[in-house]
């Protein structure tokens, strides 16, 4: 391999990497939708998003 095809290579493979951290934090930080239930110390609760 020469050194243009390693260097597309390498910056192929950061952007992968970018992309697939930046899904997983938007999944992280996104609401979910519809009902969430909690459990606690206090008793059951019941949230309508």
């Amino acid at each position: 391999m020469n050194r243009g095809a390693i260097f597309y290579l390498v910056i192929g493979g950061l952007v992968v990497i970018v992309s697939v951290l930046g899904y997983q934090l938007y999944q992280d930080r996104k609401q979910p939708q519809g009902v969430q239930i909690h459990v606690g110390p206090k008793g059951v609760s019941i949230e309508n998003k």
